[in-house]
């Protein structure tokens, strides 16, 4: 696992972690339940929440926004970051309401300089440890731009949230927030949200993957060696966030749905989806395998790899099915799976117990589940709550707990 010198030292200073989209604190953490244990949770009602993010021990920040003035109004919308009590989830600090235009579910990261960064809309703003604005830039798109990734050289990659239009890489420098380069033009539209190793961005669009480098000279370009068409023939919708993994590109396609309080039975598309793995050496080296095998399927976020145990693990949130598999010199095969089981977020793995966090929307409620990551043995559940399927960031806390993070509801969860 790479370093990722971009962001701030800590467990887990932006989405997903870092910007590997591994899902696995960078440090050894667990939860480590014991037999006479279970999990406990505190809750606190949120309108639009997105993620948590970790600082310095006890720190956690958390990004909330106003999408739905957007999408049902037409209005302009606004993002907001506050340091909450990481036991109490109370407000601490809270920023300004954060101007942000056009609505896409955003992003917040610790940068290595220990200031905030949110992008979210057409906006990107640096926020200092008290939620105190230093310095925002308009983006040059009229289109929301779903988050961003800190290269090693600590410059801010953001992309615009687009199916119709080529997307636009912008990259801007984190002191002055200007660009450091010309907008880079990718060769086709693009939904997921970008990853990077190194100074390399990973983007997945509409029917392809490819990666865009930036040299010491602050010179963008596509890597025109690395690149694979995963939609081919076929009629498969596009793919989602990647995961950069144990040599690997790993994500899953069939993205498009009707996603409103859930995304079971949202699937639009006719075919089962797939998870697509990528060689970063080769991108020859390809392969493409049903989750499910159902038809209608669909997922709006990233699968998880284990390197270590070599697991995959992949869901179906439209039909409600998780699958995993041993990577073997073979190829993919199947390890264990669960039925039923309303997965659709992004997910938690303590990679030193196998100790693996998923969602389970279950009788209209959301339900947080552990599971042994080599068996699928359920180890414990808890009800955190609310009306909607959560597809949104969980992250590990400090106490032996995790913050769980739905539009309605931020759950933190704990072990009792």
């Amino acid at each position: 696992m790479t370093q990722s010198t971009g962001y701030y030292d800590s467990p887990w200073p932006g989405e997903d972690g870092y910007p590997e989209r591994t899902q696995t604190p960078r440090v050894p953490m667990a939860l480590q339940l014991q037999p006479n244990e279970t999990f406990k949770c505190v809750t606190r009602n949120v309108f639009m929440g997105t993620m948590t993010v970790l600082r310095d021990p006890g720190e956690v920040y958390f990004l909330s926004h106003q999408m739905i003035r957007h999408r049902h109004f037409g209005l302009p919308t606004t993002s907001r970051v506050e340091r909450i009590d990481p036991l109490t989830l109370r407000p601490l600090y809270r920023s300004p309401k954060l101007p942000a235009g056009p609505a896409w579910p955003g992003g917040v990261a610790v940068h290595a300089n220990g200031d905030l960064y949110v992008v979210y809309g057409r906006w990107c703003h640096r926020l200092n440890p008290e939620c105190e604005l230093i310095k925002s830039y308009r983006l040059p798109q009229d289109r929301a731009y779903n988050s961003f990734v800190i290269l090693d050289n600590g410059v801010l990659v953001m992309k615009d949230y687009s199916d119709a239009f080529n997307a636009r890489l912008t990259f801007l420098d984190p002191e002055s927030l200007q660009p450091v380069c010309d907008h880079f033009e990718c060769p086709e539209p693009s939904i997921a949200r970008l990853s990077s190793r190194g100074n390399t961005t990973y983007v997945v669009g509409t029917r392809s993957i490819f990666r865009v480098n930036l040299n010491d000279r602050m010179v963008a370009t596509l890597d025109e060696s690395w690149q694979f068409d995963y939609v081919g023939g076929g009629t498969q919708t596009y793919g989602w966030d990647v995961v950069l993994s144990g040599g690997h590109a790993w994500f899953m396609d069939n993205g498009e749905h009707r996603y409103f309080n859930k995304m079971i039975d949202r699937g639009v598309n006719d075919t089962p989806l797939n998870l697509i793995r990528v060689s970063l050496r080769n991108s020859d080296d390809h392969v493409v395998t049903p989750i499910s095998g159902i038809d209608g399927g669909s997922i709006t976020n990233p699968p998880l790899y284990d390197a270590n145990r070599r697991i995959a693990v992949g869901y179906d949130s439209a039909n409600a099915f998780v699958q995993a598999w041993r990577n073997t010199d073979a190829g993919l095969e199947p390890l264990w799976h669960k039925a039923k089981f309303g997965a659709a977020s992004h997910m938690l793995l303590f990679a030193e117990t196998g100790e693996l966090l998923m969602n389970d929307f279950q009788s209209n409620s959301e339900h947080v589940v552990m599971l042994d990551i080599e068996t699928g043995r359920e180890i414990s559940r808890i009800r955190t709550g609310g009306f909607t399927q959560g597809v949104l960031f969980p992250s590990p806390g400090w106490n032996r707990d995790f913050y769980w993070t739905t539009p309605g509801r931020l759950a933190r969860v704990y072990v009792e």
